[in-house]
């Protein structure tokens, strides 16, 4: 779940759900000047520049009295954070494992189901049922005033998209961000889907983010700074002819859905420091086939690319080892496959073949 960007507590000093450090605060509007956003809709058709429109929301979904509720569940307002790192370990590290754990499982629950025909609300009765049958809370739901359970972002809709009664079509890329709040603690994750078969062009768009996603999650470890993320996510898809959005970011993440420190997903120069053992964060950058600029739909929350070109997502919640990163939402036999694993699979087993010896399966953490 991406903390927009906005200004930051000075350091030391608690905030309240999103923020980042460093001296500049991005103008409202995410970071465009209204002048520019004028001319971007303008030029694009409105506010809805790409072909996703927004459908009928469905009523809030009920959570049972007995499930145990994250601080603004009842008023939307999450409290504050502390602004510095936080090390875990022992029973508070086990509690951000658990829920991350609980968060895959929730997302699992839709492996075979994104396909077309099928409503993105009716994906998100799936996670809300999933996530109360395993006794959590789903994070989004009135996360400021968010009215569903998880986020489901198609073709140009960056991230944030509410779920609705649009069906999918043929060849949607569809990103699905879950969150559970278990144990006290919240878990957070995403991937992507495609709904039937992708063109080449939303192959490559997605393959290239999730490598860019894996070779930031590859770049952490103890002692590294929190700027090596950025520079890897951007070195990967720039090479790809692809930009990297800029005004949303990952987060630290526990008690607070959204923590210290914010995760830039582009080379940076603001300073949160070197990654300790214990540090628990999320690594989720979104990039777009074209223009790094994002716009906002009336509803205050879908955010799609300006030029109405793709995007695409990946999330883990990690926690820095001794050696290196673990995805604690790593995936699990009941994820859903990724189609580049059995090409890669059908390549080695060729070459193993030819070798004389055996190939294997890709697809990544």
């Amino acid at each position: 779940w991406p903390c927009r960007m906005a200004g930051s507590p000075p350091a030391g000093r608690g905030f309240r759900g999103e923020h980042v450090g460093g001296r500049a605060r991005l103008a409202p509007g995410l970071g465009l000047s209204p002048r520019t956003r004028t001319m971007l809709r303008r030029a694009t058709g409105g506010a809805y520049p790409g072909r996703f429109r927004p459908g009928k929301v469905s009523p809030r979904r009920e959570v049972p009295a007995h499930i145990p509720r994250p601080d603004y569940a009842e008023t939307s307002i999450p409290g504050l954070a502390p602004g510095k790192h936080v090390v875990r370990e022992g029973a508070a590290l086990e509690a951000m494992r658990r829920a991350a754990e609980v968060s895959r499982a929730v997302l699992d629950s839709l492996t075979g189901l994104v396909r077309p025909g099928v409503t993105t609300d009716e994906l998100d009765a799936v996670v809300h049922a999933e996530a109360i049958a395993l006794g959590a809370y789903p994070s989004p739901l009135n996360y400021r005033g968010f009215p569903k359970s998880c986020a489901i972002s198609v073709n140009d809709v960056v991230c944030h998209g509410i779920p609705d009664d649009t069906p999918l079509r043929e060849g949607d890329i569809v990103n699905v961000d879950v969150s559970c709040f278990y144990g006290g603690v919240h878990g957070d994750l995403s991937e992507m889907f495609v709904a039937g078969e992708a063109d080449p062009g939303a192959r490559r768009l997605v393959r290239a983010t999730h490598d860019a996603w894996q070779a930031a999650i590859g770049a952490c470890g103890p002692g590294v700074p929190y700027t090596a993320i950025g520079e890897a996510i951007e070195a990967h898809a720039e090479a790809q002819g692809f930009s990297v959005v800029r005004q949303f970011c990952g987060h630290g993440i526990g008690e607070s859905f959204h923590a210290y420190p914010n995760i830039l997903h582009y080379r940076n120069r603001w300073s949160f420091g070197d990654m300790r053992p214990g540090h628990v964060f999320t690594i989720e950058p979104m990039i777009n086939e074209g223009s790094s600029d994002v716009l906002q739909w009336p509803d205050g929350w879908t955010v799609t690319t300006a030029d109405g070109r793709r995007s695409a997502q990946f999330e883990h919640t990690l926690v820095i080892t001794d050696h290196g990163a673990e995805p604690l939402t790593a995936r699990t036999a009941n994820s859903q496959p990724r189609w580049w694993a059995g090409e890669e699979r059908a390549g080695g087993e060729a070459r193993g073949a030819a070798a004389g010896g055996k190939g294997s399966a890709g697809g990544g953490r």
